[in-house]
């Protein structure tokens, strides 16, 4: 077998006045944005992972206006994404009570009991929030049933007590 040279391409000498020429007008212009990208930009950068995306809090949908659509549907979405987030924060509850329950076996009632009323009060709270709106909730529906339960314990004490002022 011979060996085939022919893909050996001799390139320009560096040293040639041309590409000499185009490498220092590319440093010249390149230079600035460089600087500025070093200098300004990396050190105010705030450095965080992707899957941290921060989201801006919008208004309430009881801030919005009745014929603004725009506004309700930003409304609906920071809705959803802070059910989500509190799904979570309770889904987290949840595995750690039961790690704990799982990890102290017998002596786990005594051992396990403030994990156990912590995770308790965050269903309740996520109940009185998010239950009976479905899986589709809105953030509209979700204030009127706020607003519901406020004249209820108005008029008829705190929802559960069984006193009536």
């Amino acid at each position: 077998m011979t060996k085939d040279t022919s893909f050996d391409v001799e390139l320009p000498q560096s040293n040639s006045i041309v590409i000499r020429f185009i490498n220092g007008l590319f440093r010249i212009l390149e230079a600035p944005g460089d600087f500025a990208r070093k200098k300004l930009v990396e050190p105010n950068q705030q450095k965080y992972p992707y899957y941290h995306q921060k989201f801006r809090r919008v208004p309430t949908v009881d801030m919005c206006y009745e014929d603004d659509p725009i506004c309700i549907h930003e409304a609906d979405m920071q809705f959803l994404r802070d059910k989500k987030v509190e799904s979570k924060i309770l889904f987290i509850l949840r595995q750690r009570f039961e790690d704990c329950v799982l990890y102290e076996g017998p002596d786990a009632k005594e051992k396990c009991q403030p994990l156990h009323d912590i995770m308790k009060e965050a269903e309740t709270n996520w109940f009185i929030k998010y239950g009976d709106l479905g899986v589709i909730g809105k953030s509209k529906e979700c204030y009127l049933k706020q607003k519901h339960r406020m004249i209820w314990e108005r008029r008829h004490g705190t929802v559960g007590s069984g006193v009536k002022k």
